[in-house]
């Protein structure tokens, strides 16, 4: 039987959501935010020598590099970045540094259960040691180690509550949770204080290149990669103006296509959307409550997830998950007004006491999604070439780890790390179109269906879940 969803039976009037984008603006706040702290690097001209050369300016680019950096002082390191630091998911996100590099407990349950404490140990230590880098180096990121707060906001989610067994996670019912934070859609909770940190996510891309660069890297923006190439025992990556030759070559390029076409397949973009308030007043902010300034996610197919800035902002996205025909990858696609309206109505369904409060920003950015929602890993060119990719939205702690495997991978370690299946086994491909639009369109219309079916997952979402396939929103 289907029923309506919570910010169906509950949404705002029209009137409200036009009032609170009124004033929005189609960019990144966290990109904007920084703009006067930047700092310019060059493009690459001639030719350059290195140890390695990293593809890409993001995280796992940078944390590449800075790993590489602190394994082996006095490597010679250069990293490429196309465009600015990041300017891409490293600088659009929702700022959620988790320990997970599962995509969460289930679905590392469902893929390696035999590894799967092995995994929470792992990326628990890897949130722990970038929460060390962050003070090694007094990075100011906005480093907030307040766990995230899942919350139920549909009768049949109350139950899936008491099924996480997290360590050191609290399940509050629904007085408690709401003392923590105060919205009537709030059915129970479950907070986990230890497993994740928030993070400003531009200034933390900012801090990672500042760090490499002190380190020794040299740091090459507006300089894509054309080419990959090999040359004897040397690495050759070729831009419009410039060439790396180096022993050993990292791609992180994540949602970009791979210069690997082993690799193209692996990876659809699929676009998230977030607004960003302006900041709350007191009164606004204590009528809410949020003293513990978690991260909250709520635990529909569809969800949405949010959090409090380090000026008392509110920054709400997710829901949505937009994928365009043939893999598209835009600049128009980071503003949806259809998507920006939803965004807001849910909003102030879940908050209808900030009903006044206006939206400042409004942006989209490409998630690299791929069909076992966590990173692959491999080799290429007689393992010369490491790479990472597929992070599917849950990157900004897990592309540390990343790194540190990559490094291994290309050192030719055996390690806890790479002895791992979750690390030696590469995920399906996505089909070609129109297949690949197709599937991703009926997999959306299955979620949906099942977040106003009380939770049921239908015939394509159990064959799906079967084969190890899926498509996250």
């Amino acid at each position: 039987m289907t029923h309506s969803t919570v910010f169906e039976r509950s949404a705002p009037a029209p009137a409200a959501v036009r009032e609170a984008l009124s004033q929005v603006r189609p960019a990144a706040f966290w990109l904007e935010d920084v703009d006067g702290a930047r700092v310019d690097h060059p493009a690459l001209t001639g030719t350059v020598e290195a140890d390695l050369v990293v593809v890409g300016g993001g995280y796992a680019g940078l944390w590449t590099a800075l790993r590489a950096l602190e394994r082996e002082p006095g490597r010679s390191v250069v990293v490429l970045e196309g465009r600015r630091v990041a300017w891409a998911a490293s600088g659009r996100n929702g700022g959620f540094c988790e320990a997970s590099l599962t995509h969460g407990e289930e679905n590392g349950q469902r893929r390696w259960p035999e590894e799967l404490a092995t995994l929470d140990r792992l990326g628990l230590q890897n949130l722990d040691d970038i929460e060390a880098t962050v003070a090694r180096y007094a990075w100011d990121c906005d480093f907030e180690r307040t766990g995230t707060l899942s919350v139920a906001v549909e009768p049949h989610q109350v139950a899936w509550l008491a099924e996480g067994d997290e360590p050191g996670a609290r399940t509050l019912d629904r007085d408690a949770v709401r003392a923590e934070i105060d919205s009537p859609t709030y059915l129970g909770g479950r907070w986990d204080e230890r497993t994740t940190a928030l993070v400003h996510p531009a200034r933390l891309g900012l801090e990672l290149a500042r760090t490499v660069t002190d380190l020794g890297a040299r740091l090459f923006e507006r300089s894509v990669v054309r080419a990959l190439e090999t040359d004897g025992d040397r690495v050759v990556v070729r831009t419009d103006l410039g060439q790396v030759r180096a022993r050993h070559a990292v791609l992180a390029t994540n949602v970009f296509p791979s210069l690997l076409r082993r690799n193209r397949l692996m990876t659809v973009p699929v676009y998230d959307h977030a607004l960003m308030t302006e900041p709350l007043t007191g009164e606004q902010l204590a009528s809410i409550g949020w003293t513990h300034r978690q991260g909250v996610a709520d635990l529909a197919n569809q969800f949405h997830y949010y959090r409090l800035s380090h000026d008392d902002r509110i920054l709400f996205g997710g829901y949505d998950a937009i994928y365009h025909y043939g893999a598209r990858m835009r600049a128009g696609h980071d503003h949806r007004p259809a998507t920006h309206e939803r965004l807001a109505s849910h909003f102030l369904t879940t908050f209808p006491q900030l009903e006044g409060v206006r939206f400042t920003h409004g942006w989209g950015g490409a998630i690299d999604t791929c069909t076992r929602f966590c990173a692959f890993f491999g080799t290429a060119r007689a393992g010369r070439v490491a790479y990472a990719s597929g992070f599917t939205g849950l990157g900004v702690g897990a592309t540390r780890f990343a790194a540190d495997v990559m490094l291994d991978l290309l050192g030719g370690e055996e390690t806890e790390r790479t002895a791992l299946r979750m690390v030696r086994e590469r995920p399906l491909p996505f089909p070609p179109e129109p297949v690949a639009a197709i599937g991703v369109g009926l997999t959306k219309w299955s979620l949906d269906r099942a977040d106003h079916r009380g939770g049921q997952r239908n015939l394509l979402l159990r064959t799906l879940d079967a084969l190890g396939l899926g498509f996250d929103s």
